[in-house]
Order: structure tokens, then sequence, then C-alpha cells
């Protein structure tokens, strides 16, 4: 028996995730454990859990595999003071003595940090460092149920790539061609991000779910003054309008004069038309830029399956949009896309690439569903409960799905925690909040009532997989809510006069189809395709709820509020539960409703966690 851990951590969504004789048997982001959102530090629980799950204590593991590289990164923050010199000395002083006094010497700090789950832990030659993209294609390729493939990764940057090409056959994966820093799509996305008021590496999905409200008025101001891009969609940036590779903001002067306003407060300024038509380009030009490169390598290498992973392939509406156009026979998208699945990347490429160990591919693919983190058994679920002070009934499996689609079916909203916790950015039916999608006002008050966020911001479609081409345009599996596609043309309602001269915001209150909850103003859908093979129960209840209403569709969206990681404990469940106004939660088979609770378990949840 051969045991890998891999570990992604020091920058963004750290992460552990471990094999065992090349199967993924645990993985986790820590912080679901610490809930700080985007936890960067060293993924101490994360790496507890797996461990705990494997069965193997630290001294038992046969290797360890850190996702990225820190000399070359350290070489590559060198090389771009120098080249910018002397516009970076402020980054630089900033920089310098963090990796002078920790990061260079990473083996040693990760060592030490290991110790402290084991004693017994020696190094013996056990640590490896894989390159940040070999990472992110080795997490797209290996899991995926492609013999061979094109693998596309694209994000901010690694050590030295922003975006790669790369081929996997069999048990091998081989990088062809690499884009450079500062030359970054990840990067100009988040300097928009940062220009509409949004936080970097993690608010990107709120630019995506603003940019339908907008037209895409500055998409050549963007593409003849910012970004070359060439007819096989590689592309350079024009330095003198971004700050990240010598400053410590994302644009400057040159960029606000450029569009005419200054980056967006999120504090005191709100959100307007010239947002959501910012939004709206930067949208348009990254799906152009993706399109182009896809149908290039279609060309160039003339294989049928395409792989992505990093940051970039969460846009989803990209992604949608790569399908919809039928340049590859299938797609595969590693639902850990962003750094996280760097902690899986890394140890798959050390098993097959490293360890010439051979593949086993089936027709889904290997991550389980992505349901790969913690799980609590009903005894300790009704154990934790009581400890709170919860009321809860125990019903039957046949009850709890009853029930719960009966009060999906009246517009509750439920809080949905089953089996075991997903690993990635998007909740799958595991640690979910559920509602009805037939009702208008079900996107406003879960946005406003329940998840204290935006109004804009978009649900997604969950749908029983042998339903999803009567509902919506399209007939693939998607069970990472990764494509997003439109709702049929049968199902949705044709706007008026009046309604289609609507601006911005004010487009949200419109009913646009059947499933009003989950129809973006664009008509569009972020869709998880429901498999009774991954998730039961939650496949069984998309049943029940089709029962009762005719409809094999539920919205789907992350049981957290706004800022706050995904719930990953009961305890975590039932403080959001007291935190917002979902009216039920079921855990496991127990069962609860708001009004049953104690008034003073209720919880002050709205200012708990920062804006992100």
């Amino acid at each position: 028996m051969t045991s890998i851990l891999g570990i992604s951590a020091f920058y963004h969504d750290s992460a552990a995730s471990i094999l065992i004789d090349g199967k993924i048997i645990a993985a986790a982001q820590e912080e679901r454990f610490t809930r700080k959102k985007h936890d960067s530090n060293y993924p101490f629980n994360a790496v507890e859990f797996v461990l705990k799950y494997s069965n193997l204590k630290l001294s038992e593991i046969d290797h360890i595999v850190f996702y990225e590289k820190p000399f070359l990164k350290f070489e590559r923050l060198l090389e771009t003071y120098v080249a910018f010199a002397p516009r970076g000395f402020v980054q630089f002083s900033k920089a310098m003595p963090v990796w002078l006094k920790e990061k260079l010497f990473q083996k040693k700090n990760l060592i030490n940090f290991l110790k402290k789950h084991d004693k017994n832990f020696e190094e013996k030659n056990k640590i490896f460092f894989s390159e940040h993209h070999m990472s992110h294609a080795a997490s797209a390729f290996f899991p995926s149920p492609f013999d061979e493939a094109i693998i596309l990764t694209a994000d901010g940057v690694g050590e030295w790539a922003t975006s790669t090409v790369a081929i996997g056959k069999e048990n091998n994966v081989e990088i062809k061609k690499e884009i450079h820093f500062p030359h970054s799509l990840g990067l100009l996305y988040s300097a928009f991000t940062y220009y509409t008021g949004f936080k970097v590496n993690s608010g990107e999905y709120k630019l995506m779910g603003l940019a339908p409200y907008g037209e895409p008025k500055y998409k050549n101001l963007i593409e003849d003054n910012l970004i070359h891009i060439k007819d096989d969609g590689s592309f350079r940036l024009n330095q003198d309008y971004f700050n990240y590779a010598t400053g410590l903001t994302m644009t400057n002067n040159k960029f606000n004069s450029l569009f005419g306003e200054k980056p967006r407060n999120s504090k005191t300024d709100k959100i307007t038309q010239f947002h959501m038509d910012i939004a709206s380009s930067i949208q348009n030009v990254t799906e152009d830029i993706m399109l182009k490169i896809a149908k290039s390598l279609k060309q160039e290498y003339n294989l049928n399956n395409l792989c992505l992973a990093g940051g970039v392939a969460l846009n989803c509406v990209a992604n949608g949009k790569i399908l919809e156009k039928k340049i590859f026979d299938n797609i595969w998208i590693q639902p850990a896309a962003g750094d996280a699945g760097g902690s899986l990347g890394s140890a798959l490429a050390l098993w097959h690439i490293e360890k010439k160990n051979k593949r086993i591919i089936n027709n889904i693919d290997q991550m389980k569903g992505s349901y790969l983190g913690p799980e609590y058994s009903q005894s300790e679920i009704e154990k934790k409960l009581k400890d709170i002070g919860a009321n809860y009934e125990i019903l039957s499996e046949s009850d709890i799905l009853e029930r719960s689609a009966e009060d999906l079916s009246k517009g509750n909203a439920v809080g949905w925690f089953q089996g075991r916790m997903e690993f990635g950015p998007r909740a799958l039916g595991a640690r979910s909040i559920l509602g009805d999608p037939r009702s208008a006002s079900m996107q406003k008050n879960l946005n406003l009532k329940v998840k204290y966020r935006e109004s804009f911001r978009p649900f997604a479609p969950s749908v029983l997989r042998e339903d999803i081409s009567e509902w919506f345009d399209l007939n693939e599996d998607s069970p990472y809510m990764l494509l997003v596609a439109n709702v049929n043309k049968n199902k949705q309602i044709e706007m008026n006069k009046e309604q289609k001269k609507l601006f911005g915001i004010d487009k949200l209150n419109v009913r646009r189809s059947k499933i009003a909850a989950v129809t973006h103003v664009d008509y569009s859908a972020r869709i998880q395709t429901v498999h009774e093979e991954t998730n039961k129960k939650f496949f069984r209840l998309l049943k029940k709820f089709k029962e009762k209403t005719g409809c094999p569709v539920l919205v789907n969206t992350s049981f957290n509020v706004r800022g706050e990681p995904i719930v990953n404990t009961p305890e975590d469940a039932f403080n959001c539960f007291m935190g917002t106004e979902l009216d039920n939660l079921v855990i496991g088979n127990c069962y609860l409703k708001k009004e049953n609770q104690k008034t003073e378990l209720k919880k002050d949840y709205k200012s708990k966690f920062e804006l992100d």
C-alpha cells in the first residue's frame, strides 16, 4: 500500500488531499475547519482530517508533496522587481522580509509543521515539490474519464506560468506551452474585480454574476488598450495600466482615466450601471479569449477531449460557451479548480508521472462526486445537537424526504446537511441551502434574508440528470455546477415591451421562466446534474419534490452566509440556521423547525463575517 499526502498552502485556499494506491480517499480545505474564508495558512486541520479518515499516522505516509516550487516563485518575484525597477520598490520591500524569513525555507518550515501532527515523523526524502501549473493540469486530467485529452489551465499566476497547455495521455501529462507573468487572464479578471469594488481572489464570481445586467460597452476599450489578443487566443497585457507587478493595488490612475472613474469603494459606493457594463465587458473579453484558445488547440492537436483547471476554469459562463460551440466532444472540469485542487493534483502527478503508475479510468470520473470531506454518523449528529440544546425529531429516511419535499413545495428555505462535505467552492447537495425554484421571490429572499448578500447574485438549479434536457438547453453531465446553459424556450416567459426597457437591477424583479429563482437575467442558469450513483439521498429528495410538484429542479446554494466558509460540522450548520431566516434544518435523519428552537439560541449572524 502506497500513501501520498498532497498539500497546498501559503497563497489562498490551503488544502490537503490523500491518495492510497492512486485512489482519491479524502480532501478538504482548511477554511472549513478554521471558519476563515480562503484561509492560506498551513492546513493543519485539513491534514489531520485526511490522515484520520485514511486511518494513518503521518509517520506512516510514504510521500508528501507540496503543490508548487517556492524557489521558482522567488525567482519570478526577484526578476519582476528588477525588470520594473525602481517602480516596484514598495512591494519589494514589503515582500522580501517574509520571503527571506519564511518562504525560501519552505521545506524546513513544512517539516516543522508536519512534526506537529506526529513527533515520530522523519523526513527521510519523503517531501517533494510539484510545479504549480503541473499540479493544476494533473488535477484536471488524472481524475477525468478520458484516456487522452488537451489540458488547459489558467489562473492568476503560479511560479512563472499564468496559463498552460498540456497533453494528457494514459498516465502522463506533458506541458506543451505556457504564457508567463505578468501576462495573465486571471489577473486581468482580478483587476476588474478590484476595480468594481469586490475582493480579489474571492469576488471574481460576483463580477461574473453582475455581467448579464450590463452591456459590453467597454469591450473595444479593453482590447484596444489593455490587452493584445492573437488569433490563437494567446495575449499580452499592457503593463502601463496595471499595478499588480510592482505596487500594492491591481490597477493604477491610467486605468482609472481610461474608464473615467476611480475604483468603487465597497463600503461607500453603490453598484451602478457603469459597474454592470464594466463587468459585462470583461466577461465578454474573457469568453472570447477562452473560445479562441479552445478553437486553436482543437485545430493544432485534433483531440476530442478538453480538461480544465485553475481559477479561470471556475468561470462557468465561459465553460458553457466552449461547450455550446461544440469545439470538443467532451469537457471535464476539476471541481476544486482553484489552488485547493493543487493539493490533489500534486499527489496525482507524483503517483502517475514520477512513480509511473497506471491509471484506472471509468466513465464517470475518479472524484466520487467531489464528496471527499468529513462526515458525521447519526449518533454523532444527535449528540452534538443535544449538547447545543437544539429541539429535533428523529425520522426515518423516507419521512425525512417526505417532510423536506413538503416544506420546499410550500416555499420554505431548508438547510440540508448530509454525508461527506464537498471539496471545492460549490455546495453540491451535501452542505446546501435548498429552495423552490418556481417561486418568484425565492432568489431575493434567499439573498437578503438568508445569505445576507447582494440581491443580484444568481442561484444555481440542481436537476435530476434524466430531466435536464427537458428544462435546459443542455444534455451533458454537469455534476460540479461548472457549466452554464439557457433555460429552454418553452419554460421561458417572454418579457413585455416595458420590461425590456428596464435597466440593471430593475430586471431582477421580472419573472423570466417557470423556474424564476434559478433563471438569471439573460435566461441562463449554472446547472448541477444530480446522479443517484454519487448522491443517493439528494437524488431521492429531488425525485420526491418532482412527485409533489412536477418539477425535478431545486434551488441549491451553499450552506453559509456571505463571507462565511461553507458549514462543515453540525454545530456550524445549527449556528447558521439560528443566525438566518432559514425555516428548516435537516442533518442526517434529524429534522429541525425554526419555531421549535429556544429563542436564546438565536445568533447575530449579519455582521459575524467580513464582506467577501
